[in-house]
């Protein structure tokens, strides 16, 4: 069996011995090594070639935002963040999702279990194993184009457009957002993404989309141009 190769970078030596712990339990997962700060993950990179990164945004010397861009641009390799549950750690998650991140993920915590991380991290790292990085940075590069096409209220009030997206979903979310026109029928939207890291989504789409973007609450209308 061939194993997905993964790099754990983190300042953190107990996330890096936990991380690396859950991910050796998945039998078609190996981690090939483990870095505290961007410097020594450089040379990682080069030396274990890795198919799949993890990396941590708040870190010494570099930070991981600014590591990402010189990975993005230098040597392309699938990269999951794995973030603290603040609001400056879900504003800096979804900037790496904009340079070319594949998913975000929450760090151990009171808010999700080790067990629960290693879950969904496991199945993350599957997935971003399997993504086309060129492909995945082009949707990136290329602007977004807003729709100019007005659609006919009276056809649409009784429509509804149901859309789910997982790992590596954000950008073509965005895009497909991005294009729809004030009047569009309402959309609803399931996003395999930590709970406040949805919110921060959703408020940042609201900005840039004619359209109404939140996160949805108990009670909320689904009526159009939302």
């Amino acid at each position: 069996m061939i194993k997905t190769k993964v790099l754990i970078v983190d300042d953190s030596a107990i996330v890096r011995q936990v991380l690396s712990k859950e991910l050796s339990k998945a039998n078609d997962i190996e981690v090939v090594g483990t870095a505290p700060d961007p410097y020594i993950a450089r040379d990682k990179i080069l030396e274990l070639k890795p198919d799949v990164m993890t990396l941590d945004i708040e870190m010494p010397r570099m930070d991981g935002i600014t590591f990402l861009k010189k990975i993005m641009t230098y040597y392309p390799i699938p990269t999951i963040i794995v973030s603290s549950l603040t609001p400056k750690g879900s504003e800096l998650a979804l900037e790496a999702l904009s340079i070319g991140a594949i998913d975000v993920i929450c760090k151990p915590g009171s808010a999700y279990t080790v067990g629960d991380i290693a879950n969904i991290l496991i199945d993350q790292i599957r997935a971003s194993a399997r993504i086309d990085m060129k492909k995945h940075l082009s949707i990136r590069k290329s602007p977004p184009v807003k729709s100019e096409s007005k659609l006919s209220i009276t056809k649409t009030t009784n429509k509804i457009i149901a859309i789910g997206a997982s790992t590596g979903g954000t950008v073509a979310l965005e895009n497909v957002l991005f294009s729809m026109p004030s009047n569009a029928p309402a959309i609803v939207i399931v996003q395999h993404m930590p709970e406040r890291f949805t919110k921060s989504f959703a408020d940042r789409l609201n900005t840039i989309c004619n359209i109404t973007v939140k996160e949805a609450e108990n009670g909320d209308s689904v009526v159009s141009g939302t």
